[in-house]
């Protein structure tokens, strides 16, 4: 090879080197704090047996005044969200924001369940007298960082950040991966610990998981 060909070599070398650890970085800064986040929830949910919870139940009733309880309608069945001005009112009398959520309605009652991370919930209005009747149920913080870790009733804003989230963690991990190759000719081990890190949890699955 020509002085000519090793110095373009070296170059691309170290254009690609420096392309790499730019995008590694930049993506190891973006997910770090969900890679902790999830790390340390796959922890207490693989422990979830063992973490005592210790369950908060609130109540709270109320009457809905009857301009608002007209105001539900003549709707029998389906679901459907609560007027506006009834979600105001539950808002600013009982702190319940119900941001349009929808509900089942009978002729009987209205009624909606209120899951989030770490607790459920629900309301329930009569629509004969305006009772109304809340209950929530939480299960603590851990319970809380658990349900982040499994999206579970946590809104479409977390699906979106779970989503970027991992696109980052693919990103970390393949610049990682050619920076291991190109790197490897110095570090004779690397390629040793990649295949007993994907050994690894391949034996596993096949000879304990059943």
């Amino acid at each position: 090879m020509s002085p000519t060909d090793v110095a373009s070599a070296q170059r691309r070398r170290g254009f690609w080197l420096r392309t790499l650890h730019q995008w590694h970085w930049i993506s190891a800064a973006v997910s770090l704090a969900g890679l902790l986040l999830f790390a340390a929830t796959g922890v207490t949910l693989n422990h979830a047996a063992q973490i005592e919870a210790k369950p908060d139940t609130e109540q709270r009733t109320a009457t809905l005044p009857p301009p608002l309880l007209a105001a539900l309608g003549t709707r029998d069945a389906g679901e459907a969200p609560l007027p506006a001005k009834v979600e105001r009112w539950l808002d600013g009398e009982l702190g319940i924001a119900l941001r349009g959520r929808k509900g089942e309605w009978s002729p009987e009652e209205v009624y909606l369940s209120l899951p989030s991370p770490g607790a459920d919930a629900w309301l329930s209005i009569d629509r004969d007298s305006g009772a109304i009747e809340y209950e929530r149920t939480d299960r603590g913080a851990i319970a809380y960082l658990n349900d982040l870790h499994k999206g579970r009733n946590a809104g479409a804003a977390w699906a979106w950040f779970i989503d970027i989230f991992a696109l980052a963690c693919m990103v970390f991990s393949i610049t990682g991966l050619c920076l291991l190759q190109m790197h490897a000719r110095q570090r004779p081990g690397t390629w040793p610990w990649v295949g007993l890190g994907l050994l690894l949890p391949v034996l596993l699955a096949l000879l304990f998981v059943h």
